[in-house]
């Protein structure tokens, strides 16, 4: 659950909170007129300046708590200040509402001395009011700011960490080219000439800096990046597609399906004897997949630890979704398709993650595929 910010200790909180409570009051006691059948044009008069009074009382109140809140001084002054300076206020309204009432209101049976103590009585009762819903807010307030400080904590950690996982890949696909490189140059120059002016042209795509990608721009960056193997391999390695025209126009995280072309390269044999022919397709399921016979070498590469794993975290972090891998004589990787997407969208599904990370999560590890 993403928490909103409260903000309870503003002019607008202080004035409705003021106007709420007391017509809630006068309501009462206007109740209380009718059922005593003393309803009458001077106690609708009294019921007026009484809301009045009630109502100029909460809101000074709630506004000289909410100003010392507010302050950066240490909470036990704050709390004393609130606690001395809400009396003393609610005192001095009571003596001003009741010399008002004694001068200039029509008079009532009753003598000075009690409407002076009923009005401190009430004043008193307003006071306890006011202290204990401005406690109510200020918990729930340092509430809220706890929880958000933590979201705030745990989406940077998650931001990071997703910024971690995708600096990985330059460095991981550079590694890799260079090493398949100086395999070449020892073969062929001519071809390493050529592997290197297709390589610039791939790097450009690989360091772009964008977190999505349309298909059809990542299916162009695979044949590209499949050249330079076919420029080492020759006839022996093969890609066929199968891609339907309607998911060209989704989007696919870069580096991904290259990632996987690269995955297969690295550890099957690819001979004459043994070609390697990879499948690339999309499936009703708005996924694509990649898929190739297993013809594992005698002696299996070793990764850095990236590689797969890098990917299904990176599509888990940013989409909450999940790449799928099946090994049987066929080696499957299926990654999930985006129709839409914005950036607002992106930072919503990474504040999202927040909850899911909240409990360890632990993924294994693929040796011989990654």
């Amino acid at each position: 659950m993403k928490h909103k910010e409260f903000h309870p200790f503003t002019n607008i909180s202080a004035l409705r909170l003021s106007l709420t409570i007391s017509i809630l009051l006068n309501a009462i006691l206007s109740l209380g007129y009718v059922y005593n059948k003393n309803f009458g044009p001077i106690s609708g008069f009294r019921l007026f300046t009484a809301f009045l009074s009630d109502f100029v009382m909460f809101y000074l109140l709630y506004m000289f708590n909410f100003k010392t809140l507010l302050q950066s001084w240490k909470k036990p002054i704050k709390g004393w200040i609130i606690i001395i300076g809400s009396l003393i206020i609610a005192i001095i309204l009571s003596l001003i509402f009741t010399n008002f009432a004694i001068q200039f209101l029509p008079p009532i049976p009753v003598p000075d001395n009690f409407l002076l103590i009923t009005n401190l009585i009430k004043g008193l009762i307003i006071y306890v009011m006011v202290l204990l819903s401005t406690s109510l807010f200020y918990s729930i307030d340092q509430r809220q700011m706890t929880l958000l400080e933590n979201e705030r904590l745990i989406a940077d950690n998650i931001r990071i960490r997703y910024e971690v996982l995708k600096n990985q890949v330059d460095p991981h696909f550079l590694f890799n080219s260079l090493n398949t490189l100086d395999g070449l140059i020892g073969m062929d120059t001519d071809k390493a000439h050529e592997y290197v002016q297709h390589l610039s042209q791939v790097f450009r795509y690989a360091i772009s800096n964008k977190e999505i990608m349309y298909l059809s721009e990542e299916l162009n960056f695979t044949e590209s990046y499949a050249h330079l193997m076919k420029i080492r391999y020759g006839e022996n390695f093969q890609i066929q597609y199968n891609i339907d025209e309607k998911y060209k126009t989704w989007y696919i995280m870069p580096i991904s399906l290259q990632l996987l072309v690269e995955n297969a390269v690295k550890h099957n044999v690819i001979s004459s004897k043994y070609p390697l022919v990879l499948t690339i397709e999309t499936t009703p399921n708005s996924t694509i997949r990649v898929m190739n016979a297993i013809q594992l070498k005698k002696e299996a590469e070793q990764g850095e630890g990236i590689g797969l794993a890098n990917l299904r975290e990176r599509y888990e972090l940013l989409f909450q979704k999940e790449v799928s891998i099946t090994i049987t004589d066929v080696f499957c990787v299926e990654i999930p398709l985006i129709k839409e997407i914005e950036d607002t969208k992106i930072n919503n599904n990474r504040d999202e993650s927040i909850n899911n990370r909240r409990r360890a999560c632990c993924r294994p590890e693929f040796t011989a595929f990654d």
